[in-house]
């Protein structure tokens, strides 16, 4: 008697889900453009307007999974949709066009080869860093530097070990960081090392580097080599029930030819404590630097600046967990640039309410209105 293939009557289980998120925030500079953006524009990744209602992001999420296979189609709309996007070009027909791949947020199907070992194919959303686009899964509402200058997403293929349910490894080759056309001939390597060394603690170490450099497809200049290295380390520990501590940091190298080797980076402290099953308060405390001008955010005269940012956020969790409400307060602080001589510009990182750069820091407080399904 044969035996019954499983595949054959596993018909596997589809589930849709989702959120959609609002914010109002107040910026005590009373900036004149109504912006928490400063001098480079990347002062705030997501949460860039003030003292007005705004719509953040709307997710769909369409999975299918059965016991060889798992697909994900992940599609996002609104203004942080677009913001997602910032590596983006626009169509391939025209760079004066809209995409609809823009609302692709992840599409990628995972082949499970055995129970250690799956391979992974499409769009898919990065490994690096702490925090995530999605506003449902992280504490604080606002994201951080590290975030906003590291990659978003990649487009190619990967694979996935797991040599225990403590320990596992994923190896892959991507176009680039946060395009969704390759912007030369060279690709991209990403690995990650996951260990849990004891129960309600999770490591994982990260890593991607290549090319990154060149000319986009529909320039004809000929392409620069470049290469770009960033590792980054991700923890958590869940002390207690109630207690729980993470940490981030991130180092970057940029090489661009003959030229002398640039680097980034930062660190990030989170906690956050529940206080009841309705409500709890996190903390985040981050210092990124980026003095040598490698990634996007600059000073007013376009050179690189660091920033110190503190931000406590509040989770109120209502009916039953679907609707979230996150009031936050956040200061960022630049280092004061200094100016002399009779033909300086007295150009700081951030707008105050006449519409001139005077200020070094910002505060907002705010709340967010996240409701997920």
């Amino acid at each position: 008697m044969f035996a019954q293939d499983s595949t054959a009557t596993d018909k596997g289980t589809f589930s849709i889900s989702g959120y959609i998120d609002s914010y109002y925030f107040k910026n005590f500079n009373n900036p004149l453009s109504g912006s928490n953006l400063g001098a480079s524009g990347f002062e705030r990744i997501f949460d860039q307007r003030e003292g007005q209602f705004q719509l953040g992001l709307v997710q769909t999420k369409f999975a299918y999974s059965n016991s060889k296979s798992d697909v994900v189609v992940d599609l996002t709309f609104g203004p942080n949709a677009d913001l997602g996007n910032y590596g983006n070009f626009g169509s391939p027909l025209s760079v004066d066009l809209t995409s609809t791949a823009f609302a692709i947020k992840q599409a990628y199907f995972t082949y499970k080869l055995n129970d250690k070992l799956s391979f992974t194919a499409g769009q898919f959303g990065t490994h690096i860093g702490y925090e995530v686009i999605d506003a449902p899964i992280n504490y604080n509402y606002s994201l951080s530097n590290l975030f906003g200058n590291g990659p978003f997403y990649h487009i190619g293929v990967k694979a996935n070990y797991a040599f225990s349910d403590k320990a596992g490894l994923m190896m892959g080759v991507v176009n680039n960081w946060d395009s969704n056309f390759d912007n030369n001939r060279f690709k991209t390597a990403i690995a990650q090392l996951f260990v849990a060394p004891v129960d309600g603690w999770n490591v994982y170490l990260n890593w991607i580097g290549g090319n990154e450099d060149g000319q986009d497809p529909i320039n004809t200049k000929p392409e620069i080599t470049s290469f770009k290295n960033m590792f980054d380390l991700t923890t958590g520990y869940q002390v207690t029930d109630k207690f729980y501590l993470g940490f981030n940091g991130a180092y970057g190298m940029y090489k661009v030819e003959d030229e002398d080797m640039r680097t980034w980076g930062g660190a990030a402290l989170y906690t956050n404590y529940a206080f009841t099953d309705v409500f709890g308060l996190g903390l985040r405390a981050e210092y990124f630097d980026n003095t040598q001008g490698v990634q996007y955010l600059l000073d007013g005269n376009d050179n690189g600046t660091n920033v110190t940012s503190i931000t406590a956020t509040g989770n109120i969790s209502l009916a039953d967990g679907h609707l979230l409400l996150k009031p936050e307060f956040r200061l960022d602080s630049y280092k004061k640039l200094d100016f002399s001589g009779p033909a300086a510009d007295d150009i700081q990182q951030l707008e105050d309410k006449d519409g001139n750069n005077t200020k070094n820091s910002q505060a907002t407080l705010g709340l967010a209105f996240i409701y997920k399904f």
